[in-house]
């Protein structure tokens, strides 16, 4: 059965699974990734996206951010230069920003096992990632780039953070 939705340019979005609010989380770099989840904690939409250069990611910021309205929260993983102009215009946009490193979601989702190296986390977020696609039921991806996915699991972190979902389901479980 098809989905009714609507596309706002790259963001697709259907209908049956809007909540009221919703949360941005962006993997932070000049090949970043994004993910919207929804106030259940169901992930809307994802994608990574190549700016190239720090001016081109600088003046995408207005852009990314009117493409999904819906939006109260961001949460960024990342810090330095490229996020100062991040959290300008999410402040002056009223929304609620939060500003991480790897290691914060990443301890609360991944098994210390699993995040021994840097390797290791990317592996096993992109498990998670794709665990949190089919439980929310979006589309899975043909190829899942480290940045998406890794966006998926900040946004799914945030949601958690935010109490707008209580706890993490039993099917997500990395054991």
């Amino acid at each position: 059965m098809k989905r009714a939705g609507v596309c706002i340019n790259t963001w697709t979005i259907t209908w049956d699974n809007l909540v009221s609010e919703q949360l941005l989380a962006v993997d932070l770099g000049l090949r970043t990734g994004f993910a919207i989840l929804d106030g259940s904690g169901r992930l809307l939409s994802y994608q990574s996206r190549n700016f190239g250069t720090r001016s081109r990611l600088k003046k995408a910021i207005y852009s990314v951010l009117s493409e999904a309205p819906d939006i109260t929260v961001v949460v960024i993983e990342g810090g330095g230069d490229l996020a100062l102009p991040w959290i300008s215009e999410i402040e002056r946009r009223g929304l609620r920003v939060i500003q991480i490193n790897a290691e914060r979601w990443r301890s609360a989702l991944l098994l210390s096992r699993h995040q021994r190296h840097g390797s290791d986390a990317k592996r096993n977020a992109d498990v998670l990632a794709r665990k949190i696609i089919d439980w929310s039921g979006a589309k899975r991806p043909t190829s899942l780039r480290h940045d998406a996915a890794e966006a998926i699991c900040i946004g799914f972190w945030g949601v958690l953070h935010v109490r707008w979902l209580p706890e993490i389901a039993k099917e997500l479980s990395l054991d």
